[in-house]
């Protein structure tokens, strides 16, 4: 009986862990890493190791992720496995706290897959304008010919309608770099191998680094009339200014909500269609534990679903690649406008 009853419970562990890895398995795909993993064989991990780099002591520390695999610890810092700074480089000090080191400027995974989306836009786009000066009043081929709608769409549909036809040709250099950055980064999250996988605009980071270029430029660009208006709109009672400016401080509040939409938006759409994939392949395990048959079963059903989700997720990438650019352009051209006197 109490070894009927010993079995239960580490059979009950057992399922938990398995569980517990699942969750696990799901999280390393849509977090940050110090290292690229690319499968498993047996009980070998083939992985791209990256290098750490810190700043900490007074001095800088250089060295290979490798180091810190199988949960290993390196010259003191080790990842953190929980915690407020869970996946991140930490060392404990004289308290037996983990503390992040004073900078670390590693070159993690999606650090990785940013340099190489970054050098594939660059790529591609001196090649087609090279095609542009060599083929000068013909017919576009080749990557210039796939490329020239997309290029054109967000010249004449996003950027010129939304801020005008006298002033679009200043913001298109950034309008163009964000769209097909943002497109090529959704749409490398999506392919599981190697350049992709990464997922770049499901980090909360990122998108708040491109959202915060779009205030700043928005700030830089507005004129008299866009501050006119947050302090003085045009249209509100009177009431609603004075004595309490409550129409003011919601269009002042409006300045910094609108690029916070534009970081979450993308975010919460790109890692939210990560889980959700991640979470139909790990059904296929979840129930294998309880017959081999069951877990083939499931697996049809499964992996309709995630080619369906896959196939969604290619559009989404389109579309969000669009919405950010598009409301950026929005925003540009709410700063410069000049109201018409008659």
């Amino acid at each position: 009986m109490a070894a009927k009853e010993t079995s239960s419970v580490e059979k009950g562990a057992d399922t938990q862990k398995e569980q517990l890895d699942i969750g696990d398995m799901i999280m390393e795909h849509v977090t940050d890493s110090y290292e690229w993993h690319f499968f498993t064989i047996g009980e070998h991990h083939v992985s791209l190791y990256l290098p750490v780099i810190l700043y900490d002591k007074g001095h800088w520390i250089l060295f290979s992720s490798s180091k810190l695999k199988h949960d290993a610890s390196y010259k003191g810092y080790h990842v953190a496995k929980d915690g407020p700074n869970v996946g991140k480089l930490v060392r404990t000090n004289a308290k037996g706290k983990e503390v992040l080191p004073q900078l670390d400027i590693s070159i993690t995974k999606t650090v990785f897959a940013i340099l190489i989306n970054a050098f594939l836009v660059v790529l591609i786009f001196l090649s087609i304008a090279k095609s542009y000066r060599k083929r000068k009043g013909q017919a576009p081929k080749g990557m210039q010919s796939l490329l020239e709608p997309l290029v054109l769409f967000i010249r004449d549909d996003v950027a010129r309608d939304s801020i005008g036809e006298e002033k679009y040709e200043r913001y298109l250099p950034y309008l163009m770099t964000l769209f097909f950055f943002i497109l090529f980064s959704n749409l490398f999250g999506i392919f599981p191998f190697f350049p992709g996988g990464a997922n770049v605009t499901g980090n909360i980071a990122v998108t708040g680094i491109m959202a915060f270029f779009t205030f700043v430029i928005t700030t830089m660009s507005s004129n008299k009339h866009y501050w006119k208006d947050i302090f003085n709109t045009p249209g509100v009672p009177w009431w609603l200014k004075f004595p309490i400016p409550l129409m003011p401080f919601v269009e002042l509040l409006g300045i910094f909500t609108k690029p916070f939409v534009l970081m979450v938006r993308l975010f919460a759409n790109m890692v939210s269609g990560h889980i959700v994939l991640a979470g139909f392949i790990s059904l296929i395990f979840i129930f294998g534990k309880f017959g081999v048959g069951l877990g083939y079963g499931v697996s049809i059903l499964s992996i309709s679903f995630a080619i369906f989700l896959d196939l969604l997720e290619v559009l989404v990438a389109f579309i969000q690649a669009y919405v950010f650019v598009l409301l950026s352009a929005l925003y540009f051209g709410m700063a410069t406008e000049v109201p018409e006197h008659h």
